[in-house]
């Protein structure tokens, strides 16, 4: 269930980094995750980007940045119609960023930003259907929305794609009813599409969405990327389902790692 063909409307399917160095930046999660990189010749972005892959299978992309921005990962929803999907955020308070254009004949695609800030991607498929390897060590296992305002998130995110929540302890679980994805092993229920988590109202931390990739274990991955010239955000530390890190890579765009559950 790890390797994947498609997701549902609503679902997140697909994460991508920018930096001003994509070359580099390649080079540093190959090392990190094991991850093969082929460069994409002619996607219709400007600058360089790259698909990278675990057993030939598509895991995350690592391109330049656009305007300028700093360094970043970023998560993708599928969704039947980018347009539609973009002029709903826009309905409900949310602003689009960047309007639906082609990517060639691997997606239709609009960057859009919540109520509070947070920006995300709409992934309309043509012949790249999100990620194709998930939930095991080196894979993209979960998007993380980090905001002051969980009410209004609840809101917002309710009528654009139909997600509701449930309370794991201080954090929000992101759900969508009906949807079966995720492992068997997992500690969460399989129709957890996401986690919200509440931060400070003082303005010390941006509405932002984060992104958490499993590996076997946290502390030697978070000692690997200090080695590679990353930094340790947050040295790893247990909580009740997992040991994680969080992580910067050498160009700035941070992560989390969770020690994945064994089968």
């Amino acid at each position: 269930m790890s390797e994947r063909d498609g997701y549902r409307s609503g679902v997140p399917c697909w994460v991508a980094s920018f930096h001003s160095d994509p070359e580099k930046a390649v080079n540093f999660y190959m090392e990190l995750f094991g991850w093969e990189a082929e460069e994409m010749m002619e996607t219709g972005s400007p600058g360089k980007n790259f698909m990278c892959t675990l057993r030939g299978r598509a895991v995350a992309a690592v391109g330049s940045q656009r305007g300028g921005g700093a360094s970043a990962w970023g998560t993708h929803v599928w969704v039947e119609s980018a347009d539609e999907v973009a002029a709903r955020v826009t309905d409900e308070g949310g602003t689009v960023v960047v309007e639906a254009f082609d990517l060639l004949d691997v997606a239709r695609t609009a960057v859009v930003a919540d109520p509070g800030g947070a920006i995300f991607g709409l992934w309309q498929p043509k012949e790249h259907r999100g990620a194709e390897v998930i939930n095991e060590p080196g894979a993209w296992a979960m998007s993380i929305l980090n905001t002051r305002d969980p009410e209004g998130a609840k809101a917002f995110y309710g009528e654009v794609f139909g997600w509701e929540t449930d309370m794991f302890g201080e954090v929000a679980l992101w759900r969508l009813p009906g949807y079966v994805g995720g492992e068997p092993e997992q500690p969460v229920p399989r129709d957890v599409i996401g986690v919200m988590v509440p931060t400070s109202e003082d303005g010390s931390t941006s509405t932002h969405w984060s992104i958490n990739f499993w590996v076997a274990d946290a502390d030697a991955t978070a000692d690997k990327a200090e080695k590679l010239g990353g930094a340790m955000i947050i040295p790893p530390f247990d909580t009740e389902i997992s040991r994680d890190a969080v992580i910067s890579d050498p160009q700035g765009a941070v992560f989390s790692v969770s020690t994945a559950p064994s089968p």
